[in-house]
């Protein structure tokens, strides 16, 4: 018997079937065409600042949907699907963009960033985000995504031998980080982009046809170099080797000044704000890491403050890609491997990482985002050079025996079916996602990446407003909108403090410490 399997006997099914999962998903709103919306967040959908479901990410048109916390894959889907039928019946004409690499997009000034109310807390959300575009650029965070939160239950860890839920959730970010190339290939589903994302910057895309540019072996441009990378962000040696070493890293970042930001100011020649900070980091959130320890934070706590003072809740996974083939962006089956493979990430030996691992893991993970069906495909494992199609079968082996117990625990099939599913993705690479797309695109849309995804968008909304909404949830979601406009109200209305000294009490070194 293998040490993970060792491990895994540990765990009593009670334990098994008490993971715990939920869902944040990134959609652009855009109008009948195809061209990203201009119009705000639609009021009838609530407050930004305060609906607990449905808020924006970084612009006015990317709305982010969020779950509650639960049980099962199915319930969660459930959710999410019922929260994209509430959006759809009140958002006219417009459709959420289905893929997570964007729509055709204006000018970058011209993206409108999220707002969120004259409270302090909510002009500091705007100021984070223009602060965002001065960096990165508005096209770059017009990105979308699923993040999927996962946690197990608390006595799963003594179960395992680990002192704490901190020492046993840094062991399975740091496996997570090693083998996180895997999800890559497995679900990644963005190789193609419209041309409007890249205007007047380097890239390496060939052209598919006018108005498509593509990778031919990528599976997800959004996790590659033109995604959500930043060189500066690489200076930053995060290692999960604990808490506190995560921590001191992230500190640092947000306390240190850094020269380039320094230079685009906190304020313009008007006094309008331009950024938050000019450290490397301005909040916690700009960290743009594939995976993230997390914690719910209480009103105006920092999110490091909170993990310092009670420890890691859930993990946080970021690199998921939308799936254009789902109305809510994800499926089943994905959640049902991603559980098998974060628990795999749980009961691995899960060594300390070091400086050269974490270059390798970065090389590891560009590969395969920009070239990851390519035949033949090695990758970096310390001294060794596996194909990427033998290491990622030898993973998904050993996930079986974790498949198998977590289906005995729910008295399904459906993470072993879902393994299959994944095992055969590696021997065929025409059957992963990223595959998939490219082959829509030719087979129906004469490669045109914008003419797939407006025509998935399309038949999403279709199903999804043809659905019975509950009237019941139909209600609730109403009262949740009306209750969180008169929310931020309330939030605008208690504010005493002038937003400068909240912004520089909010970003002072006592707030990150415990």
């Amino acid at each position: 018997m293998s040490p993970l399997e060792t491990r895994l006997k540990a765990l009593s099914p009670a334990l098994l079937a008490d993971l715990r999962r939920g869902i944040e998903k990134e959609s652009l709103r855009v109008r009948p065409d195809g061209a990203l919306a201009m119009t705000p967040h639609p009021g009838a959908l609530g407050s930004a600042l305060t609906h607990p479901y449905i808020t924006t990410d970084f612009c006015e048109a990317q709305l982010e949907l969020i779950t509650g916390v639960h049980p099962s894959a199915g319930s969660c889907l459930e959710e999410l699907t019922r929260i994209h039928q509430v959006v759809y019946r009140n958002i006219d004409e417009e459709m959420l963009w289905c893929a997570s690499m964007p729509c055709g997009l204006p000018s970058d000034e011209a993206i409108p960033v999220g707002r969120y109310g004259s409270s302090n807390i909510g002009r500091a959300k705007t100021v984070y985000r223009i602060g965002l575009g001065h960096r990165y650029g508005r096209r770059m965070q017009t990105i979308s995504g699923i993040h999927y939160n996962f946690s197990v239950p608390g006595e799963t860890w003594p179960a395992l031998g680990y002192r704490s839920p901190n020492e046993g959730y840094f062991a399975l970010l740091r496996n997570f980080r090693r083998n996180g190339w895997l999800l890559f290939y497995l679900f990644g589903a963005s190789p193609a982009v419209c041309p409007s994302f890249v205007e007047g910057r380097d890239h390496r895309l060939q052209q598919l046809k006018p108005g498509t540019l593509y990778l031919p072996h990528a599976t997800s441009l959004r996790m590659g170099r033109l995604g959500y990378q930043s060189d500066a962000q690489a200076s930053i040696a995060a290692s999960f080797n604990s808490l506190e070493t995560y921590g001191a890293a992230l500190e640092e970042a947000m306390l240190k000044p850094y020269p380039p930001y320094e230079r685009i100011g906190i304020r313009d020649e008007r006094g309008e704000y331009r950024q938050l900070a000019t450290s490397l980091l301005q909040i916690e959130n700009e960290f743009y890491g594939k995976i993230r320890p997390k914690r719910r934070i209480h009103s105006g706590e920092r999110p490091l403050h909170a993990l310092r003072e009670r420890g890691v809740e859930y993990v946080e996974v970021r690199l998921m890609d939308l799936d254009p083939f789902a109305p809510a962006g994800i499926s089943a089956p994905t959640m049902h491997l991603l559980d098998v493979f974060l628990l795999h990430c749980v009961l691995s030996d899960s060594p300390p990482d070091s400086a050269p691992e974490r270059g390798e893991i970065a090389r590891n993970q560009e590969c395969v985002a920009t070239r990851g069906r390519e035949p033949g495909l090695r990758l970096m494992k310390g001294s060794q050079r596996p194909l990427l199609a033998e290491w990622g079968r030898q993973l998904l082996e050993e996930c079986a025996p974790i498949a198998a117990a977590l289906d005995a625990a729910a008295r399904t099939g459906e993470h072993a079916k879902a393994l299959a599913t994944s095992i055969e993705a590696l021997r065929a690479p025409e059957s992963a996602p990223s595959a998939q797309v490219l082959a829509a695109m030719a087979a129906n849309y004469g490669n045109s990446y914008t003419g797939f995804v407006l025509a998935q968008s399309r038949t999403h909304r279709a199903a999804l407003l043809s659905a019975a909404l509950p009237d019941d949830v139909a209600g609730r979601f109403s009262a949740m909108a009306r209750e969180s406009i008169e929310k931020q109200h309330a939030t605008e209305s208690s504010d005493t403090l002038p937003f400068e000294a909240w912004r520089q009490r909010y970003l002072s070194a006592q707030m990150l410490r415990a």
